[in-house]
């Protein structure tokens, strides 16, 4: 019976060992405390209904951090502390509903009761929420998305066969309140209601008793961002550098699609001119020929990967279109498999970058710190791993050609 005794409290302290070394392992989110939210503006209700429209085409520029807290605050925020009231109705002050923002800094749920932002991952998902929904470019495009998702099992108990309804409704009004918000911001703003509720959850990594309902995406419209608030006169242009043959599709063309649509002119080059074909298939037409191509005529130079871009990595002309663009302040970008042509052309000495995993050592040798981030900038230099992460790459180029 000793021997039982002493067998038992080892292991309950063995457990408790355990059970304490898995709690060590517990990361603490994230507190993010929002701006107190201004509750008087310049422009009238009835001028905000005017001019309240969907905006399904955004320009790169962020939105500031007190422009994050009015919008969390006009869409769930608290009005009376009191009796804990908030923006909206809710049947039975049951408030079945949660906010989570999606930036290009992670993952957050909105906390009212604190008026603050917990984040629940560093990841940028936008570009895997925007496959989830009907609008791919509206929500990969927009700045913030704003996931509304509800409890509606949860308060089916209380409310019955009518939770969804009033989840729905609820829903409704932060929505409404949202894109009111956005046009009081001088924002632009769409409700995407077409949503794959499980694929949203997933790539959310949030609770399976969550249902998601809808997204709102906010962002400054085409043609209106400015660091200034001062019209930018003069148009930017990016070239994307191709090879003749096999170049990958999604990195050309989801990387064109996102300067497009921020306005910055885009061209196609290559070693031949004419139609040039993919290896998924698709075709662009090549305008500018590489060997003619003048660095000082574009504000970009974009290196797209694909398998024929091995014709890029020792070819002293490419090589020396990656040397003069660092030399003369230019952003210089390269994905998937192209990165290996700035590691060539040494470039990324001491510079952090990413590329396609096959090409990390090429990288290391040429004194690049590779960290195998999906997208990588340091100074002017963007890197990115591949086609997953397209439509992401291109938003960092135009950030940077904003920000210039």
């Amino acid at each position: 019976m000793k021997r039982l005794v002493i067998l038992a409290l080892v292991l309950a302290c063995f457990a408790g060992l355990c059970l304490g070394q898995r709690r060590g392992r517990v990361t603490e989110r994230k507190i993010i405390q929002l701006t107190e939210p201004e509750v008087e503006g310049t422009i009238t209700f009835e001028q905000a209904l005017l001019n309240r429209q969907d905006v399904t085409q955004f320009s790169p520029q962020s939105l500031k951090p007190a422009q994050i807290s009015q919008l969390a605050w006009a869409g769930q925020g608290i009005t009376d502390p009191q009796r804990g009231l908030r923006t909206v109705p809710s049947e039975g002050l049951s408030y079945p509903l949660e906010l989570y923002f999606a930036t290009q800094d992670g993952l957050s749920v909105y906390r009212p009761a604190k008026h603050s932002m917990e984040q629940t991952s560093e990841q940028d998902v936008r570009a895997t929420l925007a496959a989830a929904t009907s609008q791919r470019d509206t929500v990969s495009g927009a700045d913030c998305d704003i996931i509304i998702a509800g409890y509606i099992r949860k308060f089916a108990d209380r409310f019955g066969n009518k939770a969804r309804s009033f989840a729905l409704l609820e829903a409704g009004h932060v929505a409404q309140n949202i894109q009111l918000q956005a046009v009081c911001l001088d924002l632009g703003a769409a409700t995407v209601f077409n949503v794959d509720a499980m694929a949203v959850r997933n790539v959310c990594k949030i609770s399976r008793d969550l249902e998601p309902l809808c997204i709102v995406s906010v962002g400054y419209p085409v043609g209106s961002a400015t660091l200034d608030g001062q019209a930018d006169s003069r148009q930017r242009r990016a070239v994307l550098i191709v090879p003749s043959e096999n170049f990958r599709d999604e990195e050309l063309f989801e990387t064109k699609r996102v300067l497009d649509a921020a306005q910055i002119e885009t061209l196609v080059a290559s070693t031949r001119l004419g139609i040039i074909r993919g290896e998924l298939g698709g075709m662009t037409d090549a305008r500018v020929l590489v060997d003619q191509l003048r660095v000082d005529d574009y504000d970009a130079i974009i290196f797209i990967g694909g398998s024929g871009v091995i014709e890029y990595v020792t070819n002293p002309i490419a090589l020396d279109i990656a040397r003069e663009a660092v030399r003369k302040g230019k952003v210089l970008a390269a994905t998937g498999l192209a990165p290996v042509i700035l590691a060539n052309a040494n470039v990324l000495a001491g510079i952090r970058a990413t590329s396609f995993l096959s090409e990390r050592e090429r990288l290391i040798m040429a004194g690049a710190i590779y960290t195998g981030a999906p997208v990588e900038q340091e100074r002017l230099i963007i890197t990115a791993t591949g086609p997953t992460v397209a439509l992401q790459f291109g938003r960092v180029i135009a950030d940077a050609l904003t920000v210039r």
